[in-house]
């Protein structure tokens, strides 16, 4: 018996000598690993370390409390916008039209940098590709430097992107209400008139062509020839048009986010979005956000010198091309959009 218990507390004294060595190689195994990688931490200017210190100001704060004189001019600007979406939220009842809940379903479009705690909901025509350009800068943790380096298709690969639909419920209610939320916005009949430029009168554009301008082709016009039937690729715009305003277009379905109007889209009557951008002031707003997330010295907003843009004039010869009805029918369309974000009804438009 007294062998037994000799024999236990030696085998006792191993185990701990045992433990003591596994510990002390598992600690410094971690203090080689973290001398290895603080040094590529130091280099990458986009990584969490290097760019937002634990205690600093995130970009919420610092835009509804600017450290900076030169930040109040703006802030008062983004505070206007966000009063006059709010009014008009208030006024046309708008946010009683949709559930007051909404789900994961309706945050596709809301883009999520963890880093610097911004959110970005993407309007397509309204410069999303350069945004969603530099929201991989922000995210990707060095991966990527200049936002032009990397193509615009990549751009639109949903898994180079996280958005807020991916998280749970408790984690979208945080980020909701901790996160600096943004969104871009355009005159909506301008925007209209560049995503059908786009989509249906540029001939790489067959998937547009197939899906939409076939059936539009079928419905919309009479003694239509077998090719332009199967190919979809003339749609004219007051085809378009009939297309948006028809009741049957709207049982189907919500609309192509190319055209689907920004409330639908960004729901601003549900989430309150500390800064509006515009199209109109697309650099300026933009490297605002910038500066106000602490990353303005690393990455700019691409400038915009795109010649073929879809401009208020250009809007203005679309629009002289369909009749009466359907100016008055797409203005309801995209009414909201218009009051919302302080856009005047357009001045060539024929309605009674």
């Amino acid at each position: 018996m007294k062998q037994a218990l000799l024999e236990l507390k030696r085998m006792s004294r191993i185990c701990r000598m045992v433990l003591a060595t596994c510990l002390g190689s598992f600690i410094l195994v971690i203090f080689y690993f973290q001398s290895m990688f603080q040094p590529v931490m130091r280099r990458s200017p986009f990584a969490a370390d290097a760019c937002c210190p634990k205690n600093s100001r995130n970009a919420m704060q610092e835009l509804y409390n600017p450290t900076q004189s030169e930040y109040s001019g703006a802030a008062f600007l983004h505070q206007a916008r966000r009063e006059q979406v709010a009014e008009t939220c208030r006024t046309q009842g708008a946010s009683s039209r949709k559930r007051r809940v909404l789900t994961p379903a309706d945050l596709k479009h809301l883009v999520v940098d963890e880093a610097h705690e911004l959110i970005y909901c993407y309007v397509p025509k309204v410069a999303c590709t350069n945004w969603k350009r530099v929201m991989m800068v922000l995210t990707g943790q060095g991966k990527y430097t200049h936002p032009m380096d990397i193509p615009s298709n990549q751009a639109h690969i949903p898994s180079n992107l996280k958005t807020l639909n991916q998280y749970s419920i408790p984690e979208i209610n945080h980020r909701l209400k901790n996160f600096l939320k943004f969104l871009f916005v355009r005159e909506p009949f301008e925007r209209l008139v560049s995503a059908y430029r786009n989509k249906f009168t540029l001939k790489y554009n067959t998937s547009f062509h197939k899906r939409f301008g076939t059936k539009i082709v079928r419905r919309y016009r009479k003694n239509a020839t077998l090719e332009a039937l199967q190919s979809g690729a003339d749609v004219r715009f007051p085809e378009f048009a009939e297309y948006l305003v028809d009741p049957t277009t709207l049982k189907e379905g919500p609309l192509n986010e190319h055209w689907e109007t920004v409330y639908s889209l960004c729901h601003p009557c549900h989430i309150r979005y500390d800064l509006v951008g515009k199209y109109e002031t697309l650099e300026e707003d933009s490297n605002y956000i910038l500066r106000l997330a602490g990353v303005a010295d690393h990455v700019r907003f691409p400038t915009y010198t795109k010649s073929t843009r879809t401009t208020d004039q250009m809007a203005a010869q679309f629009f002289q091309n369909i009749n009466g009805r359907q100016q008055a029918q797409l203005y309801q369309l995209y009414k909201l959009d218009f009051l919302m974000f302080n856009y005047s009804m357009p001045s060539y438009l024929n309605i009674q």
